[in-house]
Protein backbone atom coordinates (compact mmCIF):
# COMPACT_ATOMS: atom_id res chain seq x y z
CA UNK A 1 0.00 0.00 0.00
CA UNK A 2 1.12 3.39 -0.97
CA UNK A 3 0.21 6.52 0.60
CA UNK A 4 -0.67 9.32 -1.93
CA UNK A 5 -0.06 12.83 -0.19
CA UNK A 6 -3.06 12.62 2.59
CA UNK A 7 -4.68 9.67 0.75
CA UNK A 8 -3.74 6.50 1.94
CA UNK A 9 -5.93 2.90 0.74
CA UNK A 10 -8.55 1.59 3.05
CA UNK A 11 -8.58 -1.79 3.57
CA UNK A 12 -10.92 -4.18 5.14
CA UNK A 13 -9.72 -6.31 7.68
CA UNK A 14 -10.69 -9.55 6.18
CA UNK A 15 -9.54 -8.39 2.37
CA UNK A 16 -6.51 -10.09 0.64
CA UNK A 17 -3.67 -7.81 -1.67
CA UNK A 18 -1.20 -10.27 -2.47
CA UNK A 19 2.45 -8.97 -2.38
CA UNK A 20 3.23 -7.78 -5.47
CA UNK A 21 0.62 -5.77 -5.68
CA UNK A 22 0.55 -1.70 -5.70
CA UNK A 23 -2.76 0.00 -4.73
CA UNK A 24 -1.75 3.52 -4.49
CA UNK A 25 -3.52 6.59 -2.77
CA UNK A 26 -7.99 6.88 -2.85
CA UNK A 27 -8.75 3.37 -3.18
CA UNK A 28 -11.01 1.67 -0.90
CA UNK A 29 -11.31 -2.51 -0.90
CA UNK A 30 -13.94 -4.04 0.80
CA UNK A 31 -14.47 -7.07 3.06
CA UNK A 32 -13.56 -10.21 1.67
CA UNK A 33 -12.34 -9.19 -1.58
CA UNK A 34 -9.14 -9.34 -2.83
CA UNK A 35 -6.50 -7.74 -5.55
CA UNK A 36 -3.81 -10.61 -6.83
CA UNK A 37 -0.42 -10.49 -7.33
CA UNK A 38 0.72 -7.87 -10.08
CA UNK A 39 -2.20 -5.64 -9.79
CA UNK A 40 -2.24 -1.62 -9.79
CA UNK A 41 -4.90 0.20 -8.64
CA UNK A 42 -3.62 3.60 -9.02
CA UNK A 43 -5.94 6.42 -7.06
CA UNK A 44 -3.97 9.23 -7.37
CA UNK A 45 -6.13 11.48 -9.74
CA UNK A 46 -9.57 9.85 -8.40
CA UNK A 47 -11.25 7.33 -6.28
CA UNK A 48 -11.20 4.09 -6.55
CA UNK A 49 -13.72 2.13 -4.75
CA UNK A 50 -14.32 -1.90 -4.71
CA UNK A 51 -17.04 -3.47 -3.05
CA UNK A 52 -17.06 -6.88 -1.19
CA UNK A 53 -16.89 -10.05 -2.18
CA UNK A 54 -15.23 -8.89 -5.20
CA UNK A 55 -12.12 -10.19 -7.10
CA UNK A 56 -9.29 -8.01 -9.04
CA UNK A 57 -6.75 -10.64 -10.80
CA UNK A 58 -3.13 -10.87 -11.03
CA UNK A 59 -1.70 -8.62 -13.58
CA UNK A 60 -4.67 -6.12 -13.85
CA UNK A 61 -4.54 -2.28 -14.15
CA UNK A 62 -7.15 -0.13 -12.30
CA UNK A 63 -7.26 3.64 -12.88
CA UNK A 64 -9.70 6.54 -12.40
CA UNK A 65 -9.40 10.65 -14.23
CA UNK A 66 -10.87 13.39 -12.72
CA UNK A 67 -14.62 13.13 -13.22
CA UNK A 68 -14.58 9.33 -14.17
CA UNK A 69 -13.97 7.33 -10.63
CA UNK A 70 -13.47 3.57 -10.79
CA UNK A 71 -16.60 1.89 -9.26
CA UNK A 72 -16.98 -2.04 -8.84
CA UNK A 73 -19.70 -3.25 -6.90
CA UNK A 74 -20.26 -6.36 -5.44
CA UNK A 75 -19.21 -10.43 -6.01
CA UNK A 76 -17.28 -8.99 -9.04
CA UNK A 77 -14.97 -10.97 -10.63
CA UNK A 78 -12.19 -9.15 -12.99
CA UNK A 79 -10.03 -11.44 -15.21
CA UNK A 80 -6.49 -11.92 -15.83
CA UNK A 81 -4.87 -8.34 -17.14
CA UNK A 82 -7.89 -6.63 -17.26
CA UNK A 83 -7.57 -2.93 -18.14
CA UNK A 84 -10.25 -0.62 -16.12
CA UNK A 85 -10.14 2.63 -16.52
CA UNK A 86 -12.78 5.34 -15.34
CA UNK A 87 -15.66 3.24 -15.25
CA UNK A 88 -18.55 1.81 -12.94
CA UNK A 89 -19.17 -1.81 -13.11
CA UNK A 90 -22.35 -3.48 -10.85
CA UNK A 91 -22.86 -6.28 -8.44
CA UNK A 92 -22.45 -9.45 -10.37
CA UNK A 93 -20.46 -8.85 -13.06
CA UNK A 94 -17.40 -11.37 -14.63
CA UNK A 95 -14.98 -8.86 -16.90
CA UNK A 96 -13.13 -12.03 -18.96
CA UNK A 97 -9.28 -11.79 -19.17
CA UNK A 98 -7.77 -8.97 -21.04
CA UNK A 99 -10.66 -6.95 -21.61
CA UNK A 100 -10.12 -3.46 -21.43
CA UNK A 101 -13.14 -0.69 -20.21
CA UNK A 102 -12.28 2.74 -20.64
CA UNK A 103 -13.36 6.18 -19.13
CA UNK A 104 -17.30 6.62 -18.71
CA UNK A 105 -18.49 2.92 -19.24
CA UNK A 106 -20.92 1.20 -16.90
CA UNK A 107 -21.85 -1.79 -16.91
CA UNK A 108 -25.22 -3.09 -15.16
CA UNK A 109 -25.48 -5.95 -12.80
CA UNK A 110 -25.49 -9.69 -14.00
CA UNK A 111 -23.13 -8.94 -17.40
CA UNK A 112 -20.52 -10.46 -18.64
CA UNK A 113 -17.91 -9.35 -20.82
CA UNK A 114 -16.12 -11.63 -22.43
CA UNK A 115 -12.12 -11.93 -22.74
CA UNK A 116 -10.67 -9.48 -24.71
CA UNK A 117 -13.30 -7.07 -25.27
CA UNK A 118 -12.39 -3.64 -25.82
CA UNK A 119 -15.28 -1.93 -24.30
CA UNK A 120 -15.23 1.97 -25.73
CA UNK A 121 -15.67 5.11 -23.46
CA UNK A 122 -19.07 5.89 -22.59
CA UNK A 123 -20.70 2.81 -23.60
CA UNK A 124 -23.46 1.84 -21.27
CA UNK A 125 -24.30 -1.76 -21.31
CA UNK A 126 -27.60 -2.60 -20.01
CA UNK A 127 -27.96 -5.20 -16.76
CA UNK A 128 -27.87 -9.07 -17.81
CA UNK A 129 -25.89 -8.50 -20.71
CA UNK A 130 -23.29 -10.67 -22.35
CA UNK A 131 -20.80 -8.24 -24.36
CA UNK A 132 -17.95 -9.49 -26.78
CA UNK A 133 -15.92 -7.86 -29.70
CA UNK A 134 -13.27 -5.13 -30.29
CA UNK A 135 -15.26 -2.55 -30.40
CA UNK A 136 -17.56 -4.66 -27.73
CA UNK A 137 -21.16 -4.64 -28.33
CA UNK A 138 -24.03 -6.39 -26.72
CA UNK A 139 -24.14 -9.78 -28.32
CA UNK A 140 -26.98 -11.81 -26.02
CA UNK A 141 -28.70 -11.85 -22.78
CA UNK A 142 -26.59 -13.61 -19.87
CA UNK A 143 -27.86 -17.22 -19.77
CA UNK A 144 -28.62 -19.36 -16.29
CA UNK A 145 -25.46 -20.88 -16.65
CA UNK A 146 -23.56 -17.62 -17.58
CA UNK A 147 -25.24 -16.65 -14.08
CA UNK A 148 -24.26 -19.26 -12.22
CA UNK A 149 -20.56 -18.80 -13.39
CA UNK A 150 -20.24 -15.33 -12.08
CA UNK A 151 -21.64 -16.26 -8.93
CA UNK A 152 -19.54 -19.20 -8.82
CA UNK A 153 -16.48 -17.31 -9.97
CA UNK A 154 -17.02 -14.52 -7.26
CA UNK A 155 -17.20 -17.00 -4.64
CA UNK A 156 -14.63 -19.06 -5.32
CA UNK A 157 -12.42 -16.16 -5.39
CA UNK A 158 -13.60 -15.49 -1.48
CA UNK A 159 -12.14 -18.71 -0.86
CA UNK A 160 -8.96 -18.57 -2.61
CA UNK A 161 -7.85 -15.40 -0.83
CA UNK A 162 -8.81 -16.58 2.69
CA UNK A 163 -6.05 -19.50 1.71
CA UNK A 164 -3.51 -17.00 -0.01
CA UNK A 165 -4.04 -14.71 2.92
CA UNK A 166 -2.58 -17.56 5.31
CA UNK A 167 0.73 -17.71 3.28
Amino acid sequence: MVSLGTHTPEIADDAFVAAGATVIGRVRVGRRSSVWYGTVLRGDVADISIGEDTNIQDGCIGHADEGYPLEIGDRVTVGHRVVIHGCRIADDVLVGMGAVLMNGVSVGSGSLIAAGAVVTQGTEIPPGSLVAGVPAKVRREVGDAERELIAGGAQHYVELAARHREL
